[in-house]
C-alpha cells in the first residue's frame, strides 16, 4: 500500500459519504462536536503518541484517550450503554475483538479502505451493514531456548514443548492470560479435544515453576538458566533486542527464538485492532481515524515504534529487531478468530482441569 496523505483520508472518505461533515464544520455549533474523538485503548505503548498526535496534527481533531485491559475496555462499554462517549476502541486481543462483537459493543463501518488493506482473516467477517472491526498489527508467539542446552529444531513446534525432554525446564506465564488463552484455542481447532489437553498436562509435567510474571520474565527466566525454553510475545523479545542495557544484552547473547509450526500450520499470532464503538458520537471522525491507522505512515509505527507486524502487505519494515530475529518473513497461523473466541470457554475448562493456572 501506498503512503497516504492525510488530505487523500478525507477525500477518499468524503466519496463514500462517512466524511462529508468535515466541510459544514464552521457551522455554529458543529465545530466542537466534529473536532473531537473518544478513544479508549488497551494499547499502553508511549511509542503510540506519536500516531494520535500526527493524527490531530494532520485533522484538527482533538484525541481523548481513556486507558485500561482489553477485559476493562468491555466490562466498562457494556456499563455505560447507550451514555458512552468513546467513538473508538483498540484492544490487543483477538479474542477480546470477537467478544466486542458478540456482545454487540462495536457499529459496523462501511469503509473501502480498510477492506482493501487489512487481509480477510485478520477483520470481523464482511456483512452487508459493514465490518465490525478490523486488525491493525500482530504479535507471533515465539519459543525462546536456552542456546547453551537446546537446539532449534528441539523446539521447532508448539506440541514439542510437551515433550519430557523438557521436564522441570518450561517457563510461562498464567495459563488464563489472553495470550496464552488465544494460543491454547488455537492447538486445539488444530490437535482435537483429547490431544488439546494431553498437550497441556504435558506443559504442567514440565514446569521449571509455577507459571508467573509476564512475557519478558520468562525470557529473562530463560537467560539465567532457571528455565530452558519459554513462550513469549515477539514484541517483548524485540524490545530486548533493540535494548541498550549491558544485562538486556546479555540475555539476548543467551537465548535463541524459533517461529514454531513453520513445516504445519504457522507460527501463532495474536491481532491487535480496532473498532467503532455502538454508540459513537463522532462516527466521522472514528472512520477517519480508523482509516488512517493503517496509513503507510502509522503501520511503519506500529512496526518500528512497538516491534509489532503490519497489517498492511508490502511495506518496507526497517525494524533491526524484527530483522535480527528472523522474523521479517515467516508462516503465520490463518484461522478465523471466531474460532478461536469460542474455543476458550472450553480451553479454560481444560487448564482447570490440568492445574495450569
Amino acid at each position: 500500500m501506498h503512503s497516504i496523505h492525510p488530505s487523500r483520508w478525507l477525500a477518499t472518505a468524503r466519496k463514500v459519504g462517512v466524511l462529508s461533515c468535515f466541510l459544514i464544520g464552521s457551522l455554529p455549533g458543529f465545530a466542537a462536536q466534529e473536532q473531537v474523538l473518544n478513544l479508549y485503548s488497551a494499547r499502553h505503548y508511549a511509542t503510540d503518541e506519536a500516531l494520535y498526535s500526527n493524527f490531530t496534527r494532520a485533522t484538527g481533531i482533538k484525541i481523548n484517550r481513556v486507558d485500561a485491559d482489553d477485559a476493562g475496555i468491555l466490562a466498562r462499554l457494556k456499563a455505560e450503554g447507550s451514555a458512552s462517549p468513546a467513538d473508538v476502541i483498540l484492544l490487543v486481543d483477538a479474542a477480546r475483538l470477537w467478544k466486542g462483537e458478540i456482545d454487540d459493543l462495536f457499529a459496523p463501518v462501511q469503509s473501502p479502505e480498510l477492506l482493501k488493506a487489512i487481509p480477510e482473516h485478520l477483520r470481523a467477517k464482511q456483512r452487508a451493514e459493514g465490518t465490525s472491526w478490523f486488525g491493525l498489527s500482530t504479535r507471533a508467539r515465539v519459543i525462546v531456548y536456552d542456546k547453551q542446552k537446546f537446539k532449534p529444531s528441539d523446539v521447532d513446534t508448539y506440541e514439542k514443548l510437551a515433550d519430557p525432554k523438557f521436564l522441570g525446564r518450561l517457563c510461562i506465564r498464567s495459563g488464563s492470560h489472553p495470550y496464552n488463552l488465544s494460543l491454547f484455542s488455537a492447538m486445539l481447532e488444530h490437535l482435537g479435544t483429547a490431544a488439546t489437553e494431553n498437550w497441556l498436562k504435558g506443559l504442567v509435567a514440565n514446569l521449571a515453576r509455577q507459571p508467573k510474571g509476564g512475557d519478558t520474565d520468562q525470557i529473562k527466566g530463560v537467560a539465567s538458566g532457571e528455565c530452558g525454553v519459554a513462550l513469549a510475545n515477539s514484541y517483548y523479545l524485540a524490545r530486548l533486542y533493540r535494548s541498550e542495557n549491558p544485562q538486556d544484552k546479555t540475555v539476548v547473547e543467551r537465548i535463541g527464538v524459533v517461529f514454531p509450526n513453520q513445516s504445519s500450520w504457522g507460527t501463532h499470532i495474536n491481532i491487535a485492532g480496532g473498532a467503532m464503538a455502538r454508540h459513537a458520537k463522532h462516527p466521522q471522525n472514528a472512520v477517519a481515524f480508523l482509516n488512517y491507522l493503517v496509513s503507510e505512515q502509522a503501520q511503519k509505527y506500529f512496526a518500528d515504534g512497538n516491534n509489532e507486524w503490519p497489517v498492511v502487505k508490502g511495506l518496507n519494515i526497517n525494524n533491526p529487531a524484527l530483522k535480527a530475529m528472523g522474523g521479517t518473513s515467516f508462516k503465520s497461523e490463518k484461522l478465523d478468530t471466531s474460532v478461536i473466541g469460542m474455543n476458550q470457554v472450553k480451553v479454560q475448562q481444560m487448564l482447570d482441569r490440568v492445574g495450569l493456572r
